[in-house]
């Protein structure tokens, strides 16, 4: 048998309360709405703007710094630091360890103490312990062993021990034993039974009576006033109206005006998104579209004439400068470097060294022409009419 669905629960009937409380509360609620939604809109705008073009780039910039330059220099720091404070404070004291105090404590101490407790303390302690054991055994366990054994023991045993277990068998269980049953009569008969019937029979019966009556003088007339008096006051004059208010009053008025809050932002929103897009067609209109023409019809042109007028030549002129200032660098650095050594050879003397050189290759030429050309192959110097 398949298990049947749970039906939807009906919607109450709507009293006239009801119907008479909704178009006011909801025109009410409209008004008070609107502008807080449309605020709440442009906040909300605000936030996406500052978000997308101030906190994005600037946590990107924040993370590149971080990881391209701080990071580095952090490391770099702390490798530096590491390297000072091991060269300072580490290595020092690990040689002055190692070289110093470990062997000097080794042969200086260690060794000669080993070897002068192996070969001369070792074998003197055992002998004097061997002395001392003999000597003290002598003088301070056989004298008192012999006392206990032969003194002592004996008066204990035959002196203390067997009369005394004597006067306990035959003198003091007797005795104690009569005592005590006698005790244990007398408390049965005389004290126990005597108060178990005074129990059952006087205070048992006393105290149900004293217990009957105090219900009577000060329980019942006070749960008859609770069950007959304040309990139907409470009742029916203040839980039944209370919950017939709650239930057909305040519960239909806060379930409009919350219907109404909720119908009223989204109608509210629709209003704030109408002006939003108006606002928008008119930005774009009075300042997008000049701002995108003067853009495309005068900084276009002006930035590529720019670029292609000034910027690339500037730029090809300061590469050659660069190149050129290189080659000059290049030529000093070799010049000086020879004019030292000439020096040195003038001061010394000796065999004249020579740097090795790479041999410089020929820029070759092309038929028909003086100038050379990257990467051709050498042409021979006669021509083909002269060779015949």
């Amino acid at each position: 048998m398949s298990m049947e669905k749970a039906q939807p629960r009906p919607p109450e009937p709507e009293g006239c309360l009801t119907a008479f409380v909704r178009i006011p509360v909801r025109i009410v609620v409209l008004v008070v709405v609107v502008p807080v939604r449309m605020v709440w809109d442009v906040l909300v705008v605000c936030a996406r703007a500052v978000e997308r073009v101030l906190l994005r780039p600037l946590v990107r910039a924040l993370g590149w710094i971080g990881t391209q330059l701080l990071a580095p220099l952090f490391r770099g720091v702390a490798t530096v630091a590491l390297w000072v404070g091991k060269a300072l404070f580490v290595w020092p004291w690990v040689a002055l360890w190692r070289y110093v105090m470990v062997p000097v404590a080794r042969y200086g101490f260690v060794i000669p103490a080993a070897w002068l407790y192996r070969q001369i303390l070792t074998p003197l302690g055992h002998g004097l312990a061997w002395l001392l054991r003999g000597v003290g055994t002598a003088l301070f366990v056989w004298p008192w062993v012999a006392l206990w054994r032969y003194v002592l023991a004996p008066f204990g045993r035959y002196g203390i021990g067997v009369p005394a277990a004597w006067v306990y068998r035959w003198i003091l269980a007797p005795l104690g034993k009569g005592l005590a049953f006698l005790a244990v009569g007398l408390w049965r008969y005389g004290i126990a039974i005597p108060a178990a019937w005074l129990y059952r029979a006087v205070l048992t019966p006393l105290g149900h009576a004293l217990v009957r009556l105090g219900k009577a003088l000060f329980v019942w007339p006070w749960v008859a006033l609770w069950r007959y008096v304040v309990v139907p006051v409470v009742r029916y004059g203040i839980v039944i109206p209370l919950g017939w208010l709650w239930r057909r009053v305040l519960v239909p008025l806060g379930r409009e005006i919350a219907d109404a809050f909720r119908v009223c932002w989204r109608v509210a929103g629709y209003i704030s998104r109408a002006v939003g897009r108006a606002l928008k067609w008119m930005a774009w209109n009075l300042v997008g579209r000049p701002v995108t023409w003067f853009y495309r019809s005068v900084c276009t042109p002006v930035g590529h004439w720019v670029r292609d007028q000034v910027w690339t030549p500037a730029r090809r002129a300061a590469v050659e400068a660069g190149r050129a200032a290189r080659g000059a660098l290049r030529s000093a650095r070799a010049t000086v470097r020879q004019a030292r050594r000439d020096a040195w050879h003038a001061l010394v003397g000796g065999p004249r060294v020579t740097e090795p050189v790479e041999p410089v290759v020929a820029s070759t030429r092309t038929l028909g022409s003086t100038t050379t050309a990257s990467g051709a192959a050498p042409a021979p110097e006669i021509s083909l009419r002269k060779r015949g």
